[in-house]
């Protein structure tokens, strides 16, 4: 078993250590990134028809805002839900909303099913999420539904230092992979007889220069993905 560094942010990195628990690992939860909650959010759009959540960290953020605005919180609460995962549609349930999808995947797998369930007549579908997404899904609907962006929450680099201590970390974005490579202090001989693995092939670019004894990238773009391809990663190299 091995100790594993978890570098995405709270509440994600939590959940992962938990499920690295149960899998016999020692989880190491040290955040490159932290979410905060943008302050100039003062009204919630009330004519979307429908929600896009594409991270568990726009539903935490978003739940507190409905929390602010009891008034249209139940209305919401009401709406459909398109989310990108099984993890993020639980978070969702669990706060509330009652009519989830998952597309149990990746942003593509959640434009799909968006366009699959949903059309430009039914009206908009708010995609709530960061101030600068990792993709543009409403111009990924563009002509097969009407999608706007809602941004919540920003997510910025925590400066956090490399444990002393690990042998393998996990990269849930591109995101992550450049503040590990660039703010966490490690070098290219501390990383040779590590083990890195990474959401995509996006996440794995920016850590070409830290010269990893190993980089698996999972076989698909999820939480689930991740922790699979960490049960295939050589610990020794």
């Amino acid at each position: 078993m091995a100790r594993v560094w978890i570098t995405r942010a709270e509440p994600g990195a939590s959940q992962t250590a938990a499920r690295l628990e149960a899998l016999g690992h020692t989880p190491i939860v040290e955040p490159v990134l932290a979410v905060r909650a943008l302050a100039d959010v003062v009204a919630l759009p009330v004519d979307a028809a429908a929600l896009a959540f594409t991270s568990l960290n726009g539903v935490a953020v978003f739940s507190v805002l409905l929390r602010d605005h009891p008034d249209v919180a139940e209305a919401f609460k009401t709406l459909p839900v398109f989310v990108v995962g099984d993890a993020t549609a639980r978070a969702a349930r669990d706060v509330g909303f009652a009519r989830v999808e998952s597309a149990g995947g990746d942003l593509n797998s959640l434009a799909d099913l968006i366009a699959a369930r949903w059309s430009p007549t039914q009206g908009t579908v708010l995609a709530v999420g960061a101030r600068e997404p990792a993709g543009d899904l409403p111009d990924m609907l563009k002509g097969r539904a009407e999608v706007r962006p809602f941004p919540v929450y920003e997510a910025h680099a925590t400066g956090a230092a490399a444990p002393d201590a690990f042998d393998v970390v996990l990269i849930h974005s591109p995101r992550a992979a450049a503040a590990v490579a660039i703010g966490s202090g490690l070098t290219a001989a501390a990383c040779r007889n590590r083990v890195a693995v990474v959401i995509s092939q996006a996440a794995a670019r920016p850590l070409a220069s830290l010269a990893f004894g190993s980089v698996r990238v999972a076989d698909a773009p999820t939480e689930k993905g991740v922790l699979l391809a960490l049960g295939k990663a050589p610990l020794a190299v």
